[in-house]
């Protein structure tokens, strides 16, 4: 009869099958025309955006990338209206040349006035030529009859050259198109990530020829900014948090002012001698970034933001449920239509991206909104598919492109585990004291094996210590300080008398997190007490100072870490079970058991010679967590 651990194990090892959308194939599905209504699982942030386009607010987008800030950024251009942008001119001052001026026109005006000013100043300049030629003629011939030839000569050249650089040269009245929207169909997008300051603020051309004539004049040597050409439209910028604290402050300015004069922003421009006139800049900023880039944002900036506009945080995931698994068809069908050159991908092909969407999310019951790594997935089946000259991608053709389009990450795990294993650094049979195969997570898709040894000394101070190395971050280095309450209650014994040393093997990127936590205790527990630990046994999560073992992040891929070591068995918290879907070639080689506090841990993972002993000790560890509850004095009682 099967016991309800095996029966807990199958289940955990057959993840549940991913529902299909009976479509037939991708091509068969219709695309929406307008950007706003392509955004999938960002149902919240698209309202907000339709509200922001409508009363003109800024915008400010938070979360991990590729989850369709810039698609929301572009979607906002599309909402605008057209009608109310304007082409923007700059003009020579006759009355101070490093002040040029600046004019505002109806859309499409701007050519026509430039081109008017041309021909203009084409046939004044025509006209000028035909008098100086005259003039010379008239000087030669004068001097031909006269029989005077050098002396007319010099003097048709004396003529020429002051006629040459004292009369105003035409072509330098003739104004410059600054800003100009004629040929768009949409409002202005303009995306300004990592700028530096010249290219969003506006700048002043270097001008090797200052004088003699030969000068560039300096309405013309004025280049617009992104907020300018951005004006009347949007303005978006990834990462704000890049841009210098300078750029931040001139765009705060050009936020509430809604123009901002162009002058010289760099060593190479022309300095703070031109500056025009304020140019117009009124459009909607569109910023994004990571939780970190809040941090390096202005203080005033945001708060300019919050003020006059909405913050969102852009989710990652969604439900697992029909209606949306039915928006990710249509997500895989506007990626090959936008990509333009792979086939489209019949029903297996869509259900085995779909399973991959529900693995990606790291979560229970969803599906990843990180769509841009998907969208590369779905690139790199195509190819495949398109190689093999095949008509429609297949299961086949995204499982071969899950391996050919793997992540560094991935990729530098698989090379560190070869490595481990030639020289014997990752040990996966028989049993050790004090070591323990942990598990980790490298970038957002990748796992790793993480071997953890410890070992135990008097203390050679007046108390005890716990000295950990392996480059551990500050999570990490808190998790560890939380082992010493289990050793007290599992052990019985005061750690001040003893030092405690923790060594991750191969961590040369450090370690962050608290996911190492049961297999810290497991190896110093091990250590303390001399009971070898299984090395076909690897583990994961989280423990808190009662001994509860906690849920972590990434048990799908430090799951198939774990089976591409050659490691049989692994531990990890009761509540991750459902977010365990690895792929099927791993499923035969590991058995995936749930825990839930330390005792199931150490049950599993320590080989005692006196079993009953130790198991009796487990008990007596479980019985003084339940008396320390019992035992605990009445402070601060509220009776109700």
């Amino acid at each position: 009869m099967e016991s309800p651990e095996n029966s807990m194990i199958s289940e955990i090892q057959t993840p549940s099958e991913t529902p299909e959308v009976p479509i037939g194939s991708s091509s068969q599905i219709e695309v929406p025309p307008k950007l706003i209504d392509q955004v999938i699982g960002q149902e919240h942030a698209v309202d907000v955006i339709r509200k922001a386009a409508i009363q003109r607010r800024h915008v400010m987008m938070i979360g991990s990338p590729g989850t369709g800030k810039s698609m929301l950024a572009k979607a906002m251009a599309e909402l605008l209206p057209k009608e109310e942008l304007q082409d923007i001119l700059v003009y020579p001052n006759s009355d101070d040349p490093n002040n040029p001026v600046i004019r505002t026109v109806a859309v499409g005006r701007g050519k026509q006035i430039v081109a008017a000013h041309k021909i203009e100043a084409k046939r004044r300049i025509q006209f000028r030529n035909t008098l100086l030629m005259l003039l010379i003629i008239g000087i030669v011939g004068y001097a031909f009859i006269t029989y005077q030839w050098l002396m007319g000569i010099l003097a048709a050249a004396f003529v020429f050259i002051a006629l040459r650089y004292t009369t105003p040269r035409e072509e330098a009245m003739v104004p410059k198109l600054l800003v100009f929207n004629d040929n768009t169909s949409t409002a202005p997008f303009i995306d300004a990530t990592g700028s530096h300051a010249g290219a969003l603020l506006g700048d002043v051309r270097h001008d090797p020829f200052q004088s003699g004539g030969l000068e560039t004049p300096a309405h013309d040597r004025v280049e617009a900014g992104a907020i300018h050409r951005a004006h009347g439209g949007v303005l978006f910028i990834d990462e704000i948090n890049t841009l210098t604290p300078h750029s931040q402050q001139n765009l705060l300015s050009a936020l509430q002012e809604g123009e901002f004069p162009i002058t010289g922003q760099s060593e190479r421009s022309s300095g703070a001698m031109v500056r025009t006139e304020p140019v117009p800049c009124k459009f909607i900023m569109i910023s994004a970034g990571n939780l970190d880039a809040i941090q390096g944002m202005h203080p005033a900036l945001r708060s300019r933001i919050r003020g006059y506009g909405y913050e969102l945080y852009m989710a990652e995931s969604m439900e697992d449920t029909t209606e949306n698994r039915q928006k990710y068809v249509r997500f895989i069908a506007q990626e090959v239509k936008n990509d333009g050159k792979i086939p489209h991908l019949d029903q297996s092909a869509i259900d085995e991206i779909i399973r991959e969407a529900r693995r990606r999310s790291n979560r229970k019951g969803h599906l990843t909104l990180k769509l841009r790594d998907i969208g590369g997935l779905i690139r790199v089946a195509g190819d495949i598919a398109r190689h093999e000259g095949a008509p429609l991608a297949t299961a086949a053709h995204v499982i071969a492109a899950k391996k050919t389009a793997r992540s560094i990450e991935d990729q530098v795990s698989d090379e560190i585990t070869r490595h481990l294993r030639e020289y014997e650094m990752t040990v996966v049979e028989g049993t050790r004291v004090g070591r323990v195969n942990g598990l980790a997570v490298t970038g957002s898709d990748a796992g790793s094996v993480l071997p953890i040894m410890a070992e135990v000394t008097p203390a050679q101070g007046a108390s005890g210590t716990v000295i950990a190395t392996g480059m551990l971050k500050e999570i990490a280095q808190e998790s560890i300080k939380n082992v010493s309450a289990i050793l007290k209650k599992f052990t019985g014994k005061d750690v001040k008398n003893i030092d405690i040393h923790i060594q991750f093997i191969g961590t040369y990127l450090g370690v962050e997190g608290d996911s190492a936590s049961i297999s810290v205790a497991t190896a110093v527990i091990s250590a303390i007490e001399g009971i070898p630990v299984r090395q076909d046994v690897a583990m994961t999560g989280s423990l808190s100072v009662r001994g509860d073992v906690l849920p972590v992040g990434g048990v799908t891929y430090k799951i198939e870490a774990a089976a591409k070591a050659g490691i049989k068995t692994v531990l990890i918290p009761r509540t991750n079970i459902d977010d365990v879907l690895i792929e099927e070639r791993y499923r035969p080689l590991v058995t995936v058991i749930p825990v839930d506090t330390i005792n199931d841990v150490l049950k599993y993972a320590l080989v005692p010679q006196n079993t009953e002993g130790f198991l009796s000790k487990l008990k007596k560890m479980a019985m003084r967590s339940t008396e320390s509850l019992v035992d605990v004095p009445s402070i601060n009682q509220t009776v109700a």
